[in-house]
């Protein structure tokens, strides 16, 4: 008896953890740009997602260097993003700025999430509740919010639901650029990207079922020594639970694993990954940003960006494209120093 019982419990723990993962990862962050090869004779100006601590991480060691006229951190004025600024006068040759950080991420694990739901404002997470340029709530989506959470009372029940309809109804698209436009109302026809569209989606759903939620913008963390973290740009979601506070989600990793691992959705392996990522988060990530429609600080001569977790940059008031580090010419890597 006492060893089936041992059995039992070392198969509960495997079930609880769909990955080896650990329980905290550190390392440095190096990001570099050169934007010498754009055009010369026109002012360029460089805006780089600045990560700090919080409960989660913690970032140290901020090192900023480079042949700029000009730099300094501000936030923006809606989400209190911070952002790292750089400027070249029109007479500049080379155009280069180096920015490195150590980070300590923590794994994040939440459970046994409680139902009870004690008296909170609305109006205080008003921000959280709001549309966006491509996440609407009203029309289809909150007729399909209303679908999903009928019969659901309390936040934790929407929130659930909704993220079960995103794990079962979305899918990952590799032929998706970047991490995705976020496009909701495209979305719900077309139910296929990457992160930011299937977070987008979560977090549309959610505000539009009066559950506050958001996206998370972050690069992943390399599990390697040394690894070149360029495109590894990841979108998550946060909701916030009355009495609890903001609880991380992430079904853009759950479809992820799907894809890679060439599972089915009834699959037990499947059923781990669901389990782990509503309330919880692998540690090989670090958060830069949050927020949709940014207004940068300085203010960028171009529109709102839709999102803000890949540096932004114009030269003589022209945006770059940050999906192309060809041709908007930077690098991120990841140390374990």
């Amino acid at each position: 008896m006492k060893k089936l019982l041992l059995m039992l419990v070392a198969l509960a723990a495997v079930a609880a953890a769909p990955a080896a993962w650990a329980g905290s990862r550190s390392g440095v962050v190096t990001v570099e740009v050169d934007l010498s090869k754009q055009p010369a004779g026109k002012e360029a100006k460089l805006w780089v997602p600045y990560p700090v601590s919080d409960q989660n991480q913690t970032i140290s060691d901020v090192k900023v260097t480079g042949d700029f006229a000009s730099s300094a951190v501000y936030t923006d004025g809606a989400t209190g993003t911070p952002i790292l600024f750089a400027r070249w006068e029109e007479a500049a040759a080379s155009r280069k700025l180096a920015f490195s950080f150590k980070v300590e991420r923590q794994e994040i694990q939440m459970r046994n999430l409680s139902s009870a739901e004690p008296q909170w404002n609305k109006g205080d997470y008003a921000e959280f509740l709001k549309p966006t340029t491509l996440g609407p709530t009203d029309g289809e989506v909150q007729k399909l919010s209303a679908k999903i959470t009928k019969g659901k009372k309390t936040v934790l029940e929407k929130a659930r639901a909704i993220y079960d309809w995103t794990c079962e109804n979305m899918y990952r698209d590799p032929a998706t650029r970047g991490c995705g436009k976020g496009d909701v109302c495209q979305l719900l026809k077309t139910p296929g990207g990457k992160c930011t569209d299937i977070s987008s989606v979560y977090v549309a759903l959610a505000r539009a079922a009066g559950v506050p939620a958001r996206e998370v913008f972050g690069v992943r963390l390399g599990k390697k020594a040394e690894e070149d973290i360029t495109g590894w740009q990841h979108c998550w979601v946060e909701f916030f639970l009355p009495g609890t506070g903001w609880v991380p989600v992430d079904p853009a990793d759950v479809r992820k694993a799907i894809l890679v691992e060439k599972l089915q959705l009834e699959d037990a392996k499947t059923k781990e990954y669901r389990e782990y990522f509503f309330g919880g988060i692998d540690p090989y990530r670090v958060k830069i940003a949050s927020g949709r429609d940014i207004v940068l600080n300085p203010r960028q001569a171009g529109a709102p960006l839709n999102t803000f977790g890949y540096p932004y940059a114009e030269v003589g008031g022209a945006a770059l494209d940050f999906y192309d580090p060809k041709t908007f010419i930077y690098q991120i890597r990841y140390s374990e120093k």
